[in-house]
């Protein structure tokens, strides 16, 4: 397990490295980062001034040099919008993408594995049926609709849940780790707690609808393979009941392709919920990144891309690792060289 964990480590410098290249590449493709931000009309000597202080002016080779260099050091340059470092914004709107996420992900997983395990049990009844319009339903409506129709009907309308923000105005958390409901529970202020899952309810279940649709319809094939295996068979022919069998033998031989999806949309969730964020005003790396885009803030937009791009690259990483704990033969394949 070692060397099979090793071999993924290592493979993770190349991407790295590619990633870092096509940021890099996107930023200045994009066009002259000193006319966008000093604009069309600005005096022709301001812009080389500017270019000649950023390093606009050296040849690609040697910006890309510098570029790959200040950001092994964890320099991502200073944002024109904030008057901040980069790398300070983004670990200040990252955790709350990051919480954001967890949740969201979490109740995702929780609806999805349970309805596509319903359905694959109950395959071609009334709960299999039930479920799939359910995903259905989940994946074709419009995110931002939705979250505009939730924040109407449970927010503004019934005033049930907050809209807007990570917290009400009267209240106030130290942050500790950025992530608001964690760093509540630490200093014990339940009152801090209840407000911060009050805002995060929403946001959470909006972003939460179209991975619960994918891992339902997702879990309910490769269940409904599983349950057919000889394993599955032996172990009913054992007298062993009806859950057992596929708690304990189906469901985990069927988590593979399960873990795949909730990895890549976990990876893309990290990278910026943009819709959801900009939607419920939730203060976080998707809603960073768009502002600092319409600001023409190269230096946040280049900082924000490269952490979306790691963020999901880890993601994967992770999600191999946990391939070889799930099932050893695709571990012991990799190590034999198949």
């Amino acid at each position: 397990m070692l060397r099979y964990l090793l071999r993924r480590l290592l493979l993770f410098v190349p991407v790295w490295l590619g990633v870092a290249t096509a940021v890099f590449l996107l930023v200045r493709l994009s066009g002259d980062p000193a006319v966008a931000i000093l604009g069309d009309k600005a005096p022709r000597a301001v812009v080389e001034e500017f270019r000649r202080r950023e390093g606009l002016d050296r040849p690609l080779p040697a910006q890309y040099a510098s570029f790959l260099a200040d950001t092994v050091r964890g320099d991502l340059g200073r944002s024109y919008r904030t008057s901040r470092p980069v790398a300070q914004d983004l670990r200040e709107y990252f955790p709350a993408t990051l919480e954001l996420t967890l949740v969201a992900m979490v109740l995702a997983v929780a609806c999805g594995v349970g309805l596509g395990t319903v359905a694959a049990v109950k395959r071609n009844g009334p709960a299999d049926a039930a479920s799939m319009v359910a995903a259905l339903v989940g994946v074709s409506v419009p995110v931002f609709w939705l979250a505009l129709l939730a924040m109407k009907g449970l927010g503004e309308g019934a005033g049930w849940l907050p809209v807007g923000g990570r917290l009400s105005a009267g209240t106030e958390i130290h942050p500790l780790t950025g992530i608001y409901t964690l760093d509540s529970l630490l200093r014990g202020d339940l009152d801090a707690l209840a407000d911060a899952v009050g805002h995060l309810v929403l946001p959470a279940c909006v972003l939460a609808t179209v991975p619960a649709a994918i891992v339902t319809r997702m879990t309910r094939s490769s269940l409904i393979e599983t349950l057919g295996k000889d394993f599955v068979r032996t172990a009913r022919a054992k007298g062993l009941r009806e859950r057992t069998v596929v708690a304990r033998h189906a469901l985990r031989n069927a988590l593979v392709p399960i873990v795949t999806v909730v990895g890549v949309h976990f990876g893309l969730l990290l990278g910026g919920a943009v819709l959801t964020e900009t939607v419920f005003g939730w203060p976080g790396l998707g809603k960073y990144t768009v502002d600092s885009v319409l600001r023409r803030d190269f230096h946040a937009v280049q900082g924000a891309l490269l952490l979306m791009a790691t963020t999901f690259v880890c993601v994967n990483l992770a999600v191999d690792v946990l391939y070889g704990f799930l099932d050893p033969r695709i571990r012991e394949g990799y190590e034999e060289g198949r």
